[in-house]
C-alpha cells in the first residue's frame, strides 16, 4: 500500500504520519517511510537525533544511480540521462519491491529501530544553499516520484510518504501515486483550504482522500471541520501527552500512546487496508503515461534533447505480476 500524508505547514501531517509509521511497526509489517517534505522532519519525529537526520543520505545526490538501476535492460530508455521524474517503467525496467534488498535501498535507505519493529526511512534530502538558483525542490522530490512509478507493492506492504507542504506536490503527477491519501487540517479556515485545493484534483483524478482532523480542543472544532469537509472527515485527534514528549526528544514507550489516538491510528490503517480492493493498476499506469507526457512536452524533451514520449511501452501495465527485467 502506498500512503501520502499531506496538509499545510504546521497541520501536524509529519507527525500524524510518524505515529502512524510508527503504529505500521508494531504490527511487523515491512515498511519504508520517506521524507519528501523540503523541511525534513521526518528523522527527528520518528527517534533520531539531530546528527543521525542530517546522516540520511539524500536521495536526490543518489539519483543517477536510481536511474541506472531502474532503467534495466529497457531498449525504451537509451540512457539513464534521458530518464525524467515521470518516466513510466516498461518491459526490461528493473522494479522496486518494498520487502527486498537492492542498490537503490542500499544507497538511500537507513533502518531506523522503533517500538516493536524495524522500518526503512529515505529521504529527498534538504533544499541547500549550493541549489538556490541552479535547481528547485521539485528536482529532489523527482527522485520519489521516479521510485513510486517503479514500485511494486502488495497487501500487507507499505509505503508511507510525508509529503510535501500546501499544493505542492501538484506541480508534477505524484499526489496520484498513492492508494489512499491523508490530508491533516486543523480546524480553522487556512487548516481546511488545502483540503479544497486537494478536493477537486481528487475528484479529477479518482485520488482516494480522506481528512485527519488535527490539534481538535472540543465539540466546537469537530463541528467546524464536519461542515467544511463532510463525509471525507476520517477521524480526529487531540492532545497528546505522548506527542509532546517526543517533541522534546523524550518519548515514552510507544504502547504509552492514549487510547483514543491509539484508535484513530486503527482507523486509519484500516481504511489504508480497504483501499487495497479497489487498486487499479491499468489506471494507475495510464495516470503516469498521462503526466509523462505532459511533463515531456513541457519541459522533457526540450531538457534532453529525446523524445521521452517515447519511453512509453504501450504494451506494459504496472502489476503485482509485472515481470523485473533479469539483474545484470
Amino acid at each position: 500500500m502506498k500512503i501520502g500524508f499531506v496538509g499545510k505547514g504546521g497541520s501536524g501531517k509529519t507527525t500524524l504520519s510518524s505515529l502512524f509509521i510508527r503504529h505500521l511497526a508494531t504490527t511487523g509489517a515491512p515498511v519504508v517511510a520517506v521524507d519528501a517534505d523540503i523541511n525534513q522532519h521526518l528523522g527527528p519525529a520518528l527517534g533520531l537525533d539531530d546528527a543521525e537526520a542530517a546522516a540520511l543520505p539524500p536521495m536526490g545526490g543518489h539519483l543517477p544511480l536510481i536511474k541506472e538501476y531502474l532503467r534495466g535492460d529497457n531498449p525504451r530508455i537509451a540512457s539513464a540521462e534521458t530518464m525524467i521524474k515521470t518516466t513510466p517503467p516498461g518491459r526490461g525496467s528493473r522494479l522496486l519491491r518494498v520487502d527486498e534488498e537492492n542498490p537503490v535501498y542500499a544507497a538511500c535507505a537507513r533502518p531506523v529501530r522503533l517500538d516493536g519493529g524495524e522500518i526503512r526511512l529515505m529521504a529527498t534530502g534538504p533544499f541547500t544553499e549550493s541549489d538556490l538558483g541552479v535547481a528547485c525542490y521539485h528536482s529532489k522530490v523527482g527522485a520519489v516520484e521516479l521510485c513510486l512509478n517503479h514500485l511494486v507493492d502488495g497487501a500487507g506492504e507499505y509505503v508511507v510518504v510525508d509529503m510535501t507542504a500546501g499544493s505542492d506536490s501538484f506541480a508534477s503527477g505524484m499526489f496520484t501515486r498513492f492508494d489512499m491519501t491523508f490530508l491533516v487540517a486543523e480546524p480553522t479556515r487556512k487548516g481546511v483550504s488545502v483540503y479544497r485545493q486537494y478536493r477537486e484534483y481528487a475528484r479529477d483524478y479518482g485520488v482516494a482522500l480522506r481528512v485527519v482532523g488535527n490539534k481538535v480542543q472540543g465539540p466546537d472544532d469537530l463541528e467546524f471541520l464536519r461542515d467544511e469537509v463532510g463525509e471525507d472527515l476520517l477521524v480526529t485527534v487531540g492532545h497528546s501527552d505522548w506527542v509532546r514528549a517526543m517533541e522534546k526528544g523524550r518519548p515514552p514507550h510507544f504502547g504509552a500512546l492514549e487510547a483514543e489516538n491509539r484508535a484513530a491510528l486503527e482507523t486509519l490503517l484500516a481504511t489504508a487496508d480497504a483501499a487495497y480492493g479497489l487498486r487499479d493498476w491499468q489506471r494507475y499506469t495510464r495516470q503516469m503515461v498521462h503526466f509523462h507526457r505532459k511533463n515531456a512536452e513541457s519541459w522533457g524533451n526540450e531538457r534532453t534533447g529525446a523524445d521521452l514520449a517515447a519511453q512509453i511501452d504501450p504494451g506494459f501495465v504496472l502489476s503485482e505480476d509485472a515481470v523485473l527485467a533479469l539483474p545484470g
